[in-house]
């Protein structure tokens, strides 16, 4: 008797933080066009809320977070996924060494964000970015809106510190996200006046408070852009699988 062949699975190698990558999950699973429970993709899940915090680890304030991705990533290998999703933006400043240490597809989270805004967006040129302070001093944002042909703009240092920060840090707390909303509403407000025609949630907390920004500038998730990535790197090579199974 043939055995099935194996489904197309999704590793996400999470944790960064706990909620991101619950949000995460349930957008991938939202967006995948299954009919019943049986007909969505595999899904394992590394969630290591001990993972060091990476804009410190950028800034030079803590350790690196890479020994723990690999060893993330390995445990998602072994257990056969086809390629993994790391909802985290400042996360992805380690992407490529993460690919190179586990020979491991890794989907690229930023160029999906800004694929998203461009398509999403007729004729956008200018685009706004929400992000950690990691994320800014990387300038993964920057380096992939030159190979797209957008201008990516950042807020202040001053608005970065008052609001992004402390709305990042009070999501992460727990806290009540009346506040945080308002503070990224107010940060959305700064890249329009620098002219940008839309903005990116690149923190996966941004997000989960970010309904009044999204009033001031069309906002792109990047948590979204990463799950519809997913779904489409999936779930085709999935109905494949499936087909070859009632032939075989």
């Amino acid at each position: 008797m043939r055995r099935p062949r194996p489904r197309p699975s999704l590793g996400i190698l999470g944790g960064m933080g706990p909620s991101a990558t619950a949000d995460f999950y349930r957008r991938f699973v939202e967006r995948t066009p299954a009919g019943s429970d049986q007909a969505h993709l595999p899904v394992v899940m590394w969630a290591d809320t001990a993972v060091p915090d990476r804009t410190e680890a950028l800034l030079g304030q803590g350790p690196s977070p890479l020994p723990a991705l690999v060893e993330g990533a390995r445990w998602l290998q072994r257990a056969g996924v086809s390629c993994i999703a790391v909802p985290c933006n400042t996360a992805h400043a380690y992407v490529e060494q993460l690919s190179k240490a586990t020979g491991t597809e890794v989907l690229d989270m930023i160029g999906a964000a800004l694929e998203a805004a461009a398509r999403r967006t007729p004729g956008l040129e200018r685009v706004g970015v929400l992000a950690t302070r990691g994320t800014r001093l990387t300038g993964l944002y920057e380096r992939a809106g030159v190979r797209l042909g957008l201008d990516v703009v950042q807020v202040t240092d001053g608005v970065q510190e008052r609001y992004v920060d402390a709305a990042i840090r009070a999501v992460k707390g727990g806290a009540d996200p009346a506040a945080p909303e308002r503070w990224i509403a107010t940060a959305a407000e700064s890249l329009k006046e620098q002219g940008a025609q839309a903005a990116i949630a690149a923190c996966t907390e941004i997000p989960l408070i970010s309904g009044a920004a999204a009033r001031v500038l069309p906002l792109v998730d990047s948590t979204d852009a990463l799950a519809e990535a997913a779904v489409a790197r999936l779930w085709q090579p999935a109905q494949v699988v499936r087909a070859r199974g009632r032939r075989g």
